[in-house]
């Protein structure tokens, strides 16, 4: 005979934060700038606008040796605005998560440093975040870009299909 009784509920001693969205621009030296979206906010094409104008001058501050090169951005929309700043757009298939290094690289790390822990506040959440990239050395970031250039020959070499890792 079963018991009719259901588990007694677990509950928290302490809310947690909830979710943040976070755009993390980064290249081959590191992160150039994070922006952590306001709760109840959306990302629009107006903000995503204002966000590059934020990145171009990050670059402007971070990286000044970049003013002279040719800026190569790997992106599937706000091109418009891309071509405002005078970036070059890495073109690729829409949605292709083979060829995004934040999906592919940097964000799968991160979900394993921040797997298990619970903040009490946004600002607790976003201050793990901020740390977790600081203490990145140079050569993580600089990886991640390598291993772009090594998955967008191997996805040319199969004609665009899936590539695994």
């Amino acid at each position: 005979m079963g018991c009719c009784c259901s588990a007694p509920k677990r509950t928290r001693l302490v809310p947690s934060a909830g979710k943040v969205m976070a755009s993390v621009f980064w290249d081959a030296e590191g992160i150039l700038f994070i922006d952590y979206l306001e709760k109840g906010k959306t990302i629009t094409m107006e903000y995503y606008s204002y966000l590059l104008t934020r990145l171009d001058e990050k670059i402007r501050e971070k990286r000044p040796d970049l003013q002279k090169k040719k800026i190569i951005f790997n992106q599937d929309n706000a091109m418009g605005k891309l071509r405002d700043l005078h970036y070059e757009l890495l073109e690729h298939p829409p949605y292709f998560p083979n060829l995004a290094p934040s999906d592919l690289y940097l964000f799968p790390k991160l979900k394993l440093f921040l797997a298990g822990q619970r903040f009490p506040s946004n600002q607790e959440a976003i201050a793990s975040v901020e740390r977790y990239f600081a203490d990145l050395t140079k050569n993580h970031y600089r990886d991640g870009i390598m291993a772009l250039e090594h998955r967008w020959n191997k996805c040319i070499s199969l004609e665009r299909d899936y590539v695994e890792k």
